[in-house]
Formats: structure tokens, sequence, C-alpha cells
């Protein structure tokens, strides 16, 4: 099973834009943001680029991934 949490939301309040604001920037809708930042969607790996570079974050600043294992 694996986890991934985002700091997506922190990043966009501390740039001062809001859910539109990004999801224009990125070309993409404001419900793929929403479902981002309540993390029920991992975006794909050129989204998360484009999200680091817009944020000028390196993606394992944004994007922690955590992989649990069950034994």
């Amino acid at each position: 099973m694996t986890i991934t949490k985002n700091r997506v939301k922190e990043l966009r309040a501390r740039y001062d834009m809001t859910q539109e604001d990004l999801a224009r920037k990125l070309n993409i809708t404001r419900q793929t943001i929403i479902a981002i930042e309540r993390e029920k969607y991992n975006p794909s790996l050129i989204l998360a680029f484009k999200i680091a570079r817009l944020f000028k974050c390196k993606i394992e600043e944004i994007f922690i991934f955590d992989e649990l294992q069950n034994n």
C-alpha cells in the first residue's frame, strides 16, 4: 500500500493563489486541483513537474511518498 501526501494547498496559499488561478496556470480544471489537495488524486509525473516548477520546488518537497509494507 502506498500513501502520497502533498503540500499543494499550503504552497498555493503561500503564493496567494486561488484554486482557479492554479488550475489556469497548469491548464487543468479546478476540480483536479481540489482532488489533488484532498489527496484523492495523484497527478501524473508531468503534472507534478509542472507544479514543482511553478512553485520553484523539487517534486519531493511537494509530494511525499511513503510506502507501507504488508508483513
